[in-house]
């Protein structure tokens, strides 16, 4: 028989008020593409960790290729054929994207990297400017470099969390081109995601954990969506109710918004218009990087240069006015990147509540110039228990979560804040099946109660399940929207090329 490339064997690892894993056991042989599936919080990300060496387990044995094996740290797995690319990316902001791929193939010349970027991303279809620093780049960017980073090391084991959680159909269908063959070259792959059709398409093994525990063990081609949910999360997900429903009257109005990029490796916006009306959801689909970024800006108010005119909420002009006086009007946001700008990594989850809710009058007022900590603290618990998030309490640190946990509180945050415009980039990027229904159906009650909602994903069947129409942005530029009983997956994706002006469409009335 074969000898397995990686054998665990009763792993354990414990923190202050947790198991994240207890006694974890997991086999996965040569050549082999193994899924491990599991709600947020259930361990998952804590165990490819120990793999790596990122962190020590408590407990358990690690095996590979047949020996026993201590791994201390990323530099140790590496050496020994381990690669990983986290859900969280490890780049330094201010090198470029040759420069962080480098640091890790140290024996090459910078130029040679650069090459090799060049041609691994030609290859994959993962385009990327090996020039570029890193804090210029959108989510889905920084992860195809996480992706070609580890491509280059020509790994024995790749591990792989949520690698497709911002990157398109197209994206992903070339990404499993590339798994399939790596797997057929005897590269074993440890694939961590959400997305359940994925995991029954790419992979031929399946650990499920749940709660630290292993709870089952399957092949996913002879499993269902709905089995490997009952499987995971102990049922199915509930199905969505999106009853249509008469949009009203305009809450946000943008008009001709044209705005030069902020940084030479930005997109320029492109005389945008988009209205927002209430008792509706509006999505916005695209490849990352195509001025998705720099459209949440404006609106949002993070940037306040957009010309005189181009933004209107209701009758008022807030095209420079900054992110505060926004909220004070109504308009919540969640970004993309959860932890810096949607959350303080060191701060509690009580005191993450002032990040955006100063303003609101359901929260707790300061007092005398003091924090009313005890109500602060109340609230959180609340929005923990609603939202249902996986944390030891409201003074539970934001980096202490897991993504999708996380990633409920940020979006339940700002939903509790009962806006009259919620914008969401990404809603459920990274979260679990279970989860993923419960935020889809909070933006669904959300429109139903008058609040209009402008969501942007790289995930077109989320953009499916919620909205009520659809526009695509491709270099800065903004396609007219379609109805989502009109839209395919196939016009979307032609779309996302810019090649709405060649195709016939029907705008939607304003009325």
């Amino acid at each position: 028989m074969d000898i397995p490339r990686l054998q665990l064997t009763g792993i354990t690892k414990a923190y202050p008020g947790v198991v994240a894993n207890s006694e974890v056991s997991l086999t996965v042989m040569p050549g082999e593409t193994h899924a491990v599936l599991g709600e947020n919080g259930a361990g998952k990300s804590t165990l490819m960790k120990i793999i790596y060496g990122a962190i020590q387990p408590d407990a358990g044995e690690l095996r590979l290729n047949g020996q026993l094996m201590h791994i201390r740290n990323p530099n140790d797995a590496r050496a020994n054929g381990i690669n990983m690319v986290f859900q969280h990316f490890n780049l330094f902001d201010t090198m470029t994207v040759a420069e962080n791929v480098w640091l890790g193939l140290t024996r090459n010349s910078l130029e040679q990297v650069t090459a090799s970027i060049l041609s691994k991303a030609a290859e994959y279809g993962l385009d990327i400017d090996p020039s570029r620093p890193v804090h210029t780049l959108s989510v889905g960017e920084m992860q195809r470099v996480e992706i070609i980073r580890a491509l280059l090391t020509r790994p024995e084991l790749l591990i792989l969390d949520e690698p497709t959680s911002v990157l398109t159909p197209q994206a992903v269908e070339k990404l499993f081109v590339v798994l399939k063959k790596l797997a057929a070259e005897g590269c074993s792959i440890l694939y961590i995601s959400h997305k359940l059709h994925e995991i029954r398409e790419l992979c031929n093994a399946c650990t499920v954990l749940r709660g630290g525990k292993v709870t089952g063990v399957c092949n996913p081609k002879e499993e269902s969506n709905a089995s490997l949910s009952r499987m995971m999360i102990g049922s199915e997900p509930p199905q969505l109710e999106h009853r249509p429903q008469k949009p009203g009257a305009a809450v946000m109005r943008v008009k001709g918004l044209s705005l030069p990029r902020e940084d030479q490796f930005g997109v320029d916006l492109q005389d945008i218009d988009l209205d927002i009306r209430c008792g509706e959801v509006v999505g916005i689909a695209g490849v990352s990087g195509n001025g998705q970024k720099e459209l949440l800006y404006a609106l949002s108010g993070e940037d306040d240069r957009a010309p005189r005119g181009s933004i209107h909420m209701g009758e008022v002009d807030v095209s420079q006015m900054h992110p505060g006086r926004r909220r004070k009007m109504g308009l919540h946001f969640v970004p993309e990147e959860r932890l810096g700008r949607g959350a303080v990594p060191t701060l509690s989850l009580a005191h993450n509540m002032l990040l955006t809710r100063t303003e609101s009058i359901s929260m707790p007022r300061f007092a005398g110039g003091w924090i009313r900590v005890q109500e602060l603290e109340a609230h959180a618990a609340r929005i923990i228990a609603q939202f249902m998030v996986k944390a030891n309490g409201p003074r539970a640190l934001a980096k202490s979560l897991s993504g999708g946990n996380l990633q409920k509180f940020i979006v339940g945050r700002e939903i509790d804040a009962n806006p009259k415009l919620l914008i969401v980039s990404q809603p459920t990027w990274g979260v679990d099946v279970g989860a993923a229904a419960q935020i889809r159906g909070e933006i669904l009650a959300l429109r139903d109660a008058g609040c209009a909602v402008l969501v942007v994903s790289e995930e077109l069947e989320e953009l499916f399940e919620v909205c009520d129409r659809l526009h695509v942005i491709a270099n800065g530029k903004l396609s007219p929207s379609v109805p989502i009983a009109e839209a395919t997956i196939e016009k979307i994706g032609e779309w996302m090329s810019g090649l709405w002006d060649h195709a016939p469409h029907k705008e939607v009335s304003h009325g």
